[in-house]
């Protein structure tokens, strides 16, 4: 079952030799909802690929405040942990389950292997960091340029594509730890945009409504 879902989430850009090669050296991994999958000062030993579900990319500032940086799909590796791997520091983000989710983690010096000997990987990892830089980006322009209503509605927006649905179940607190803000700030804000008719609540749920 890992081999086919392997050439389907990840056979259009990797080789059939190196797929076999992530069969026999890679750790298959399941974390439910929740899950801390990476910490912060956690030591890089594996990257991640990502085969099922979605995984949120959390920095923390020196008080313990988290912020989002961006959401892993299944099909994609987290850069920022491919970073701290090549540079052999400790992990500088938190990798969350945003939803149950299944994994199978590389060792390190097997991805600095095929980063120099497999053109596929190579094509990979610069793919990936491409995509990761594009989504830091919108993070900042984001925070520094959007209103806060503005970037909640992003946010819910992006969730809803993320999920494939138009209804979210998520509490208001959970917001507001993505987004860096306090829960009364976020549920003014919901009930702004629900006045706007871009969205309904329910209890602890979200119905974002299509333009």
């Amino acid at each position: 079952m890992t081999k086919e879902i392997l050439y389907q989430k990840f056979g259009y850009v990797l080789d059939d030799s190196l797929i076999n090669e992530i069969i026999n050296v890679g750790v298959f991994k399941s974390f439910s909802k929740d899950d801390i999958i990476i910490d912060i000062n956690q030591p890089m030993l594996y990257i991640p690929l990502l085969l099922k579900g979605h995984i949120k990319i959390l920095r923390e500032d020196n008080e313990g405040n988290e912020l989002l940086i961006y959401f892993l799909e299944a099909g994609e590796t987290c850069t920022m942990s491919l970073t701290c791997c090549m540079g052999k520091s400790k992990s500088k983000i938190r990798a969350v389950a945003e939803q149950d989710s299944d994994l199978i983690m590389i060792p390190v010096q097997k991805m600095k292997e095929w980063f120099h000997g497999n053109e596929s990987w190579r094509n990979f990892i610069i793919e990936s960091y491409q995509i990761r830089f594009d989504e830091m980006l919108d993070a900042i322009d984001s925070i520094a340029f959007l209103k806060m209503d503005e970037r909640l509605y992003k946010y819910l927006v992006n969730k809803s594509m993320l999920n494939e649905s138009a209804t979210l179940l998520i509490k208001h607190q959970e917001i507001a730890e993505d987004l860096h803000t306090s829960r009364v700030v976020i549920s003014r804000l919901l009930k702004q945009l629900e006045n706007e008719k871009k969205i309904t609540l329910g209890r602890n749920k979200i119905e974002v409504i299509s333009n």
